[in-house]
């Protein structure tokens, strides 16, 4: 079973991971065979060397400017579910609310990583107009 403590140390080892030169360090966050699923309906990055590769691509380096404000909304088992705000740039030039929904191995790294991320002005439907619903 996860603990709130496991998970909190966690998201300070995924951070401190992000802020760190290259990607060593995501062996101790992730399986060797973890799936990283970067929004719902993105296909899923599997294994640590495809984690690795799309870590690297997605930052600017390990000097990128950010702010990381996580919370835990839930354990359970051991499955995590994460709030997260981030916000790029200073000043910001990109920010982002998003949902993690963390899955443990036994060793306590994790095995499955998925985001739900939003960002400003983000429609919530497919509707060009958020105000107007689909189909109309």
């Amino acid at each position: 079973m996860t603990e709130r403590d496991h998970v909190h140390n966690w998201l300070a080892g995924y951070e401190a991971a992000w802020r760190t030169e290259g990607t060593a360090g995501l062996a101790a966050l992730f399986t060797e065979d973890a799936t990283y699923v970067q929004s719902p309906y993105d296909k899923p990055v599997t294994g640590l060397p495809a984690i690795a590769k799309m870590w690297d691509r997605e930052r600017d380096g390990a000097d990128e400017v950010f702010t990381l404000a996580t919370s835990i909304v839930a354990v359970d088992g051991q499955v995590a579910v994460v709030r997260a705000e981030v916000t790029y740039g200073d000043p910001v030039t990109q920010e982002y609310r998003d949902l993690w929904v963390i899955r443990y191995a036994g060793d306590g790294r994790c095995e499955w990583f998925e985001e739900w991320p939003f960002w400003p002005e983000q429609p919530h439907a497919e509707s060009a107009d958020p105000f107007e619903p689909p189909g109309i």
